[in-house]
């Protein structure tokens, strides 16, 4: 979903300073534009905002359970084109990455930005392959990803294999965010992924393998006025099916717009309606550190799919305002109906921390 977008301008205003004169015109999101791939796989440059978005489950050979997340982030500030310098920032980049480990009942997170140029930062245009330093997400030929990521406390080394073909979001493609056309992004999923890797701890290395959900979504558009936070689900159902749903909230915690994709059993996809999805909380975890009060347990009614979600850990708070600006929830979860498992997935909240609801 568009769950970024008016979050990196925090950030892309303070390492970039503006040039009103020169400002560019991004290109708007159009109904009708169709995908093509490899080439949408890869970097979208003239659009304001654009990310690259890994959630999986993984299982060690030893039991040991962890939920992944890996986000690239680009942003064009608005900067004069026709500015000569190489080092104008004509790309800003950034990265979260974050393990939460079921064991010890943690998540740790790490960050990074960085402006694009000199080999240092990149995201190419042709296919997924975007990196900050030595962290990094490859696709290749075969339509298999690669991440890297070694931070100080781990290093994520995995594959990630397509299993289903590529979930396009909306209107083949065209995600509406909003009442208005122009609230909108182009935006694609990659559900049950098939990964296998290794993850280094100071303990040791351990195999891992699991599931996993890639997005891939770019836009000119920033949220409406009225919205102010997101919740957002994408969810590997055991049938073989998968559910992307999301709902955007207004200043009284009520649902603005809402929407989403559900792929059944069959292979099947149909887009839903704003009136057709609902996220209802069910049980609240305040962080010690922030004082932010999020709904870690919500009840999700997405077409004629319900499903409670359960988090992995309480503590999946990530505070990225070192590299994006954000503060916001973002967690391994498991989903089940009548106490019968369903699925797993990963569940996003935003603008709950206090200073995003101003």
């Amino acid at each position: 979903m568009n769950k970024r977008a008016f979050l990196l301008w925090a950030s892309a205003a303070v390492l970039a300073p503006r040039t009103w004169a020169g400002a560019p015109s991004y290109p708007p999101v159009q109904r009708g534009r169709p995908l093509a791939f490899p080439r949408d796989c890869g970097a979208h440059p003239d659009y304001r905002t654009e990310w690259w978005y890994v959630t999986g489950w993984l299982q060690a050979d030893d039991g040991a359970t962890f939920g992944f997340q890996v986000t690239f982030f680009r942003s064009r500030p608005e900067l004069d084109d026709a500015n000569p310098s190489r080092f104008a920032p004509a790309q800003l980049l950034f990265a979260n990455v974050a393990l939460s480990e079921a064991r010890e009942g943690r998540i740790q997170h790490a960050q990074r930005s960085a402006r694009s140029g000199f080999g240092l930062a990149e995201a190419s245009m042709a296919d997924t392959d975007v990196h900050i330093g030595d962290w990094l997400m490859q696709r290749d030929a075969q339509g298999h990803y690669r991440v890297s990521i070694p931070t100080p406390r781990y290093t994520f080394e995995l594959t990630m294999k397509p299993t289903q073909p590529t979930l396009l979001n909306g209107v083949a493609g065209y995600s509406s965010k909003g009442p208005l056309p122009a609230q909108a992004s182009y935006y694609y999923s990659v559900p049950w992924l098939h990964v296998e890797g290794t993850l280094r701890r100071a303990g040791g290395s351990k195999r891992v393998r699991g599931a996993a959900w890639l997005d891939h979504e770019w836009s000119s558009a920033l949220l409406a006025d009225e919205a102010v936070g997101w919740d957002w689900i994408g969810i590997n159902l055991d049938d073989g099916g998968a559910l992307m749903a999301f709902q955007i909230r207004d200043r009284a915690g009520r649902k603005f717009w809402a929407g989403g994709t559900l792929r059944g059993a069959d292979g099947r996809a149909r887009a839903l309606s704003p009136e057709s999805v609902t996220f209802t909380p069910l049980r609240f975890w305040q962080s010690p550190r922030t004082g932010a009060r999020y709904p870690v347990a919500m009840r999700v009614e997405a077409g004629n799919v319900r499903v409670e979600l359960a988090p992995l850990i309480d503590d999946q708070e990530v505070d990225s305002r070192a590299s994006t600006g954000a503060v916001y929830w973002e967690g391994a979860v498991s989903a089940s109906n009548a106490a019968k498992t369903l699925g797993r997935g990963y569940l996003e909240l935003t603008g709950y921390f206090r200073r995003l609801d101003l």
